[in-house]
């Protein structure tokens, strides 16, 4: 997708809903399995996706990679995701739109109360299923992040965790770093 504004079919309720969310003046509008939702973060929340960036900085830097909470679209779905961070290669960035989660190098939710579920299972199930390579999901409920790779069509094939929040993370290639949780 570029930055251009999309067109849809009357006939195409996903593109239609998408199209819709894309004109909302709130930038931080979801849809999650055909439910919209504005996003609003706690400052605990905030506090955490901050603590994440200082840690990969270093390694945005070295690999030419960008991190932020842009949108993710999922086609074929009713679906239209915006992660608490996506980290993406610079170039994809310039006059882009939405991604697909495939394009992403690694995404992190952050569980919020009352939507955990949401980042557990349903959005975990998704990004495996667009191909996201890395799916980090730190769970402040149960106080632990767990770290999926390996995507396939019926979920991640591999995860470290979960680890309780204090014991480090390893981000693999192209990362190369242990994230430390203590400050979670």
């Amino acid at each position: 997708m570029t930055g251009e504004p999309r067109t849809y079919a009357v006939d195409d309720p996903e593109s239609a809903l998408k199209y819709a969310i894309q004109q909302m003046e709130n930038d931080h509008v979801q849809i999650v399995e055909g439910r919209i939702s504005a996003l609003s973060s706690s400052w605990d929340h905030e506090h955490t996706k901050d603590a994440i960036r200082r840690q990969i900085r270093p390694a945005l830097r070295r690999l030419s990679l960008c991190a932020g909470s842009g949108d993710l679209d999922l086609p074929g779905s009713p679906n239209w995701y915006v992660p608490d961070i996506a980290v993406v290669p610079t170039p994809l960035t310039e006059n882009a739109g939405a991604l697909l989660p495939g394009r992403t190098l690694l995404i992190v939710e952050v569980t919020s109360h009352g939507e955990e579920d949401t980042d557990r299972i349903t959005k975990r199930r998704r990004y495996a299923e667009y191909g996201a390579p890395l799916y980090l999901l730190v769970d402040r409920q149960e106080r632990s992040c767990t770290l999926f790779s390996e995507p396939g069509e019926l979920g991640y094939t591999k995860a470290d965790g979960p680890r309780p929040f204090g014991t480090p993370v390893r981000l693999p290639e192209p990362f190369e770093l242990d994230l430390d949780t203590s400050e979670f």
